[in-house]
């Protein structure tokens, strides 16, 4: 009996690790979560966001560009409700940054999901498992008018 459940944990253990390694990377839409009550109770009106190709107008000062790489608890929760709260969570450390840089809008917002540039003004890519999920995100901090 116990060489029995030593086998079956030993099959439970070696299958079930290709389910856990599940890294679907999909595009969310970046309207539907900025638009939620949520996004703009965080993100508040301070720092001004501009995705892929976006017209924002003239720069005044530039700091530089910089990145950001969250990942959540995806347990138990939708690929896009993980992926929308983590994305929320790499907004923040954008906003964070631009205030801590003396910036008042990220521009050129990409993603970055492992190195892979993707730009856009619509979507932002996520890799979702079935533990976790992940946002990487890249923006130009700058001054604007």
């Amino acid at each position: 009996m116990k060489a029995f459940g030593i086998i079956a944990l030993s099959a439970l253990v070696l299958c079930s690790s290709h389910t856990f390694a599940r890294d679907d990377v999909r595009a969310y839409s970046i309207t539907n979560i900025m638009s939620s009550d949520l996004a703009k109770s965080k993100l508040g009106t301070d720092v001004l966001f501009y995705f892929g190709d976006q017209s924002y107008g003239k720069a005044l000062k530039s700091f530089g560009e910089f990145k950001t790489n969250k990942k959540t608890n995806a347990f138990g929760k939708s690929d896009k409700e993980a992926c929308n709260w983590v994305f929320l969570s790499a907004m923040i450390a954008l906003k964070e940054r631009a205030i801590k840089e003396g910036g008042n809008a990220v521009v050129d917002i990409k993603s970055n999901y492992k190195n892979n540039l993707t730009s856009s003004p619509e979507t932002f890519q996520c890799g979702a498992g079935a533990v976790m999920a992940g946002v990487a995100l890249t923006g130009k901090v700058v001054t604007l008018k």
